[in-house]
């Protein structure tokens, strides 16, 4: 079985490539290049739409409610601070879109740093604590029954169209 920490590891791969991506272009605009208005409202696109909507709305909705419930055993309780670090990155989204609205530079850099550095420590935190956690706290059956809902949140969010546009942009975004 596939456990649904797994798809939830692949997908921070491509986010993680969209922020490599978007390290790349603030060093861009720190050598003086203009403000790449269509590659920050892709980059926007892609935060809100695949890693908030589709790939936080597992976490948020299905893994971080099964891991709260009373007869999961952890060690201590994550959940707070990851809800809260999601939070963050969405007040660093905002950030970058009020920049390119003002067309701030600084403003954009200094909110897109923030985003990238904020999100690799926090999938450093899930694929290393938080995700083996849950594989050793969640029984079988629950791992299974989140699957079901996993795919159920990918067709009624998403579907397979909008999940393929969303890998292209991290596609040409990161080439």
């Amino acid at each position: 079985m596939k456990k649904p920490t797994k798809i939830l590891s692949e997908e921070h791969k491509n986010i993680l490539s969209v922020i490599d991506a978007l390290n790349k272009e603030c060093g861009a605009l720190k050598s003086g290049e203009d403000l790449n208005i269509d590659f920050f409202e892709k980059t926007i696109d892609f935060i809100r739409n695949y890693a908030d909507k589709f790939h936080h709305a597992k976490e948020e909705d299905i893994l971080f409610i099964e891991l709260g419930k009373d007869s999961v055993q952890l060690p201590c309780n994550p959940i707070p601070q990851m809800l809260h670090e999601h939070n963050l990155g969405r007040q660093f989204v905002k950030g970058i879109e009020e920049g390119l609205i003002e067309k701030n530079k600084e403003k954009v850099i200094e909110n897109a740093e923030g985003y990238g550095q904020l999100l690799r420590e926090h999938i450093y935190k899930e694929d290393s604590i938080l995700y083996p956690m849950a594989d050793e706290a969640l029984t079988e059956s629950v791992q299974e029954l989140m699957l079901i809902k996993f795919e159920e949140v990918e067709n009624k969010k998403f579907g397979s169209a909008v999940k393929k546009k969303y890998l292209l942009i991290v596609e040409e975004l990161t080439n």
